[in-house]
């Protein structure tokens, strides 16, 4: 990763700045490298990227903490530009689809915890009311009924059945 940064100071005691530092401007400029180097070699790329307002004042405060023996205040620093080495977007992309993958995962599953215990929820409701059942067998006869299908496989419940189209019971005992 490159980073462009720019540093923004003043001289507030030209005696200090002149007596401590033997160029303080090139001092100034090499203590801005370094820090800028430290301070985003703790972050994450994507921090980088989305923080450079806190990026910015964390190296600035670094800075003028330091450069306070020199006689100079620290009044801006601003992070311009960053630039990423191709192989790095790649994997940075390849991230963000798997984060999406994942996510649409998450979802997908409790979606389908949610609609499990919808079912649990009917079921239970329907062996409650044996009549609602019934209603229900009705309903899915009535669909299958608009349906263009030649044949039509159906279980139903031998109660619903007429006692004359019932199978009689074998009362031989064999």
């Amino acid at each position: 990763v490159k980073v462009n940064a720019v540093i923004y100071f003043r001289i507030v005691d030209p005696q200090r700045a002149i007596i401590n530092v033997a160029d303080f401007s090139a001092a100034v400029s090499q203590l801005s490298q370094t820090t800028l180097r430290s301070v985003l070699g703790k972050h994450e790329l994507d921090e980088m990227l989305a923080e450079r307002d806190k990026l910015n004042a964390d190296i600035q405060e670094i800075l003028d903490r330091q450069t306070d023996a020199w006689g100079i205040k620290v009044a801006n620093v601003e992070i311009k530009h960053v630039d990423i080495d191709e192989s790095m977007v790649r994997a940075i992309a390849k991230q963000a689809e798997a984060e999406r993958l994942r996510r649409a995962r998450v979802i997908n599953a409790e979606g389908e915890q949610q609609a499990a215990a919808k079912l649990v929820e009917a079921g239970e409701m329907l062996s409650r009311q044996p009549n609602a059942m019934k209603l229900r067998y009705f309903t899915a006869l009535s669909d299958i009924a608009n349906d263009r299908t030649s044949t039509i496989v159906f279980p139903l419940p031998t109660d619903l059945l007429p006692a004359s189209v019932r199978k009689p019971e074998d009362k031989s005992g064999a």
